[in-house]
């Protein structure tokens, strides 16, 4: 019985990998961790997930209704946004929602937090300061955006 145990459980182990999602240019991921303004009449946003905890599950992003993609873990997307108010989804087991007023020429960082759910990765979204943004790209990788 424990054998047969044992021998479903290194097998579910065997079928959970990595997810994948289709990566950015390099060159451009190099540029943006060097964090460069905005253009001009616009604010910079970097949405991240650093993390390898639910490695095997990827996560729909939207902002303002749009996708913008799915992250896999240490992957990041940036945008740039008109100033005023925006809306980020990000889609797992559950749903999270974040908004924020964008000011021009400014960055923002927000964080998806992976955690544990039910039946697949929990999700939730937070603003974070700039040094722990800026450590938390640095640690990913550009994803390609939609």
């Amino acid at each position: 019985m424990i054998s047969k145990l044992l021998a479903v459980c290194f097998m579910a182990l065997a079928l959970v990998g990595c997810a994948s999602v289709t990566m950015g240019d390099p060159k451009q991921d190099a540029a943006l961790k060097a964090f460069p303004a905005a253009k001009p009449g616009t604010a910079g946003v970097y949405i991240y997930r650093n993390e390898t905890f639910g490695a095997a599950m990827k996560l729909d992003v939207a902002m303002d209704g749009q996708p913008v993609g799915q992250t896999a873990a240490k992957t990041y997307f940036y945008k740039e946004v008109a100033p005023g108010k925006h809306t980020i989804v990000s889609k797992g087991e559950t749903a999270d929602t974040l908004e924020f007023n964008a000011v021009a020429g400014k960055l923002y960082f927000v964080w998806q937090e992976v955690k544990m759910g039910l039946m697949s990765a929990r999700t939730k979204l937070q603003l974070v300061a700039d040094d722990v943004g800026r450590k938390g790209v640095t640690e990913s990788q550009l994803a390609a955006s939609k």
